[in-house]
């Protein structure tokens, strides 16, 4: 398609965006909006330095290509380049969106119709705590083209739809946020889902009535499925990447491929060609995704990566190098990452706990050799019952030692769509997921 200049490796990027999102806030719309874009990166690499331009005019691309390889030194040996030799020569169009699937056919009357039928539905009139009641949609369809002068020719889609409701709910001057979000590829599987938000909403006023602080200390911590997603991701996956490997020894000599490092029954995967909220049919590089067992049994059996981290620490590659959109170069980035289930009932999992905190859900979470999750709902759990709830600011423990303390894996495996991924300075679909597991020693304060 493209005349690929001689001497140095380069490829094209092109994407075409159509989004479209509503925001209505105590019945007032906020936004109503439709959104396209188009453009295009383009990349020229000599073996010691990579020159990239960005444009909106396709029609500029191989002037951009032409400009930028002027720029770079001639290097006649590129394609024996480490990184370079690990990229894949794919061609392939993987379009699952187009005809009666796209989400490009919901029309803004229907997005809007859906919006007022769930505030309709799930109406916080007459409730006094709730102070302010918001509904959020969102939908994104993408179609993206890549070329290298390799000869790699690839087309790909990819759609999503986002749908939630927060409450703002104030009782005794203490301000509780209920939110309850679905995220999915149909715009068709957001319906009828009020049940849902309704009993959200019921569980964080019952919260703000009900909960007394928590006293401070280490507990049996018992993490439901969203939780268990958050710390995976957060507090391994991360680790996972292993672009942060290439400057920093001590973190290759901490996480040696065969390690044990943590319980056998800690498995963690990674896989792009999942149907979910990471979904890729091609990282941004080329590669062909496949899953990526990052624990089995405790011990640690792989990595991220894209070329580069895959030539430097001379491991296979992986499809996870990947960019927010065409504005931006591709890094290692997770997809759709989540720790194996188990088969232990919840009842089973809590009849033993004499006094230990069942963590509902939390705000957030951060992850290093220490990782740190902020709260939004605990419950005490007493003689294998789960009694009042708890106000908690902060559970934290060690990476090392929580894989360690996993004792006991749910039968309930989730695995969330509505997570997205912040990382040098990008934000990136992913997903995230696990069952509920039990803790033996975590610090809630």
């Amino acid at each position: 398609m493209y005349d690929f200049p001689q001497g140095v490796y380069s490829d094209v990027r092109i994407e075409r965006d159509d989004k479209a999102s509503i925001l209505i806030k105590n019945n007032e719309m906020l936004h109503n909006n439709e959104v396209s874009s188009v453009g295009a990166i383009i990349r020229v690499y000599d073996g010691k330095m990579w020159y990239s331009s960005v444009t909106n005019d396709l029609d500029d691309i191989q002037h951009q290509l032409d400009d930028l390889a002027a720029l770079a030194d001639k290097n006649d040996d590129i394609y024996n380049d480490p990184t370079v030799k690990n990229y894949q020569v794919n061609k392939d169009s993987v379009l699952k969106y187009d005809g009666d699937t796209d989400i490009r056919r919901v029309t803004r009357s229907m997005r809007e119709r859906l919006v007022r039928e769930y505030l309709k539905n799930c109406s916080a009139d007459g409730i006094e705590e709730v102070k302010t009641t918001t509904a959020v949609y969102s939908q994104t369809h993408k179609i993206k083209e890549f070329y290298s002068s390799k000869g790699a020719e690839i087309t790909q889609d990819y759609q999503n739809c986002e749908f939630g409701m927060v409450f703002e709910v104030i009782v005794d001057g203490i301000t509780t946020r209920a939110r309850r979000f679905f995220s999915t590829d149909s715009f068709d599987k957001l319906k009828d889902r009020s049940d849902e938000i309704i009993a959200e909403r019921n569980r964080y006023i019952d919260y703000a009535h009900n909960a007394v602080d928590v006293e401070p200390g280490d507990y049996v911590c018992v993490l439901a499925p969203v939780v268990t997603a958050m710390f995976t991701h957060e507090s391994f996956g991360h680790k996972s990447e292993a672009d942060f490997m290439l400057s920093d020894k001590a973190l290759r000599d901490e996480w040696v491929i065969g390690k044990k490092v943590g319980s056998d029954l800690v498995s963690i995967c990674d896989s792009g060609d999942m149907p979910n909220h990471g979904y890729i049919a091609y990282d941004d590089e080329g590669t062909l995704p496949k899953p990526t067992w990052l624990i089995k049994n405790g011990v640690l059996t792989g990595r991220l990566h894209d070329s580069k981290s895959a030539a430097v620490l001379d491991e296979e590659l992986t499809g996870n190098s990947r960019a927010q959109d065409f504005h931006h170069l591709p890094i290692v980035r997770m997809t759709n990452t989540y720790m194996q289930g188990g088969d232990t009932p919840f009842s089973e999992m809590i009849k033993d706990i004499e006094d230990g905190i069942y963590v509902y859900d939390v705000n957030y979470g951060t992850g290093n050799s220490t990782f740190t999750m902020q709260p939004s709902l605990c419950y005490r759990i007493r003689n294998g019952k789960i009694c009042e709830p708890v106000r908690a600011n902060v559970v934290t423990g060690s990476v090392f030692r929580t894989l360690f303390d996993i004792d006991a894996l749910g039968d309930d495996f989730e695995l969330i769509n509505t997570f997205m991924c912040g990382k040098g300075g990008q934000g990136i679909e992913v997903s995230a997921g696990g069952p509920t597991i039990r803790v033996r020693s975590l610090t809630v304060n």
